[in-house]
Parts: structure tokens; sequence; C-alpha cells
């Protein structure tokens, strides 16, 4: 996309945009790249090429998986709050659909009605956490596992324990998180008072 346009796409482009909302995303991208294209422009013309990329089988994060499992089974609430568009969304997890169906919700951020403010505002947790049947009564209960600045910094806004699993490209002394992984496989649930492992 932005090779159309004479420019390229950086790595602090990516990082302004990891975790935002459809809308924010392109905003950091025209404006980290120097793009001449409005943010409805950029957005269509993205999404055009979404189904080629993720045409192909996603994996999940290495650990992602049997930490879900072992959520679901201890019977801890879980939810789901990307900024990804219901379109976007459905294209990166149509090959897992059995995955998803364990998570009480979704929170889609860049589509929610109620979602006013994207990453790094706290709103989509918020939404997340009180749309549980027996929403938390104290969001430092609530813990969220974060792959961008953006999420991270959103996540200790609403007040909850955020793990920090960075991409690749990520600085880390961007955010402060309360832990910060390289892999979900080092996870330890009993650091946070969940039920071990077995």
């Amino acid at each position: 996309m932005c090779r159309k346009y004479g420019s390229e796409y950086t790595l602090e482009a990516k990082r302004e945009a990891m975790g935002r909302t459809a809308v924010g995303s392109a905003e950091a991208v025209i404006n980290k790249c120097n793009l001449p294209i409005t943010v409805d422009q950029f957005i269509d013309e993205i999404e055009a090429m979404y189904a080629a990329v993720f045409e192909e089988y996603i994996e999940f994060l290495p650990g992602a998986e049997k930490l879900v499992d072992h959520l679901k089974q201890s019977n801890i609430p879980i939810a789901i709050a990307t900024s990804s568009k219901n379109s976007t969304f459905k294209l990166k997890s149509k090959h897992h659909g059995k995955f998803f169906e364990l998570f009480h919700h979704i929170v889609r951020g860049s589509d929610d009605p109620d979602v006013k403010n994207g990453k790094p505002a706290p709103d989509i947790f918020l939404i997340a956490a009180n749309r549980f049947e027996s929403p938390p009564k104290d969001m430092k209960s609530v813990l969220v596992f974060e792959d961008s600045a953006n999420g991270v910094k959103a996540g200790i806004a609403a007040g909850m324990q955020v793990v920090w699993i960075p991409a690749e490209c990520t600085d880390t002394s961007t955010a402060n998180a309360t832990l910060i992984l390289p892999s979900l496989e080092k996870f330890d649930p009993t650091l946070f008072s969940l039920p071990p492992y077995q």
C-alpha cells in the first residue's frame, strides 16, 4: 500500500498503528508514511487487500490455545477486546471457529458503537469487562494479554493488570506493563492467583 504511493511502511508507522482502531491505524500510517490519501481511502484500499492477506491459515501465538483452554476449564470468564473491524476479524479467525466459541464475548473496537475512543484509551477494556454476566467489581482483578504498546497503555489506563507479549517490532520502553514475557508459553497463572496448569 505504501509503495503504491511512493513511500515505505516503517517500523515507526507499524508501532504507532498497532492496537488502534481501523481509523486510528489509518491515521497513524498516513501521517508517519506521508501518504497523499484520506483515511476513508486508506481503509477502503487496505481492506480490499485483506482477503488475499488473510486467506492462509493464521497460526496462534505459541501458548495461546493452552492458556485459553486452561482458563475456560477453570471457569475463569474470558473475552476478547480487539481493535479490528468485524470484517477483518472474520477473515483472521475463519479457520478457528471452535476456539473463539470459548470466549464469553468479543468486542470489536472499530465497529462497536460503545467504543468511543480506541486504544490507548481504556474504553474497549472497560466495555469488555462490563459485558460479563457478573462484571468485575474491581478492575485490578482483570488480566489483559496484549501485544501492542497502545493496548498495554489502554489496559493500564483501565486500572487492569497487563501481561505484555510484545510483537517483535515493539519497543517495550514505551509502556509499563505489569509483566513482560517473550512468549505466552512462559506465562505462570499462579502469579495472578489463577489455578496452576495441570
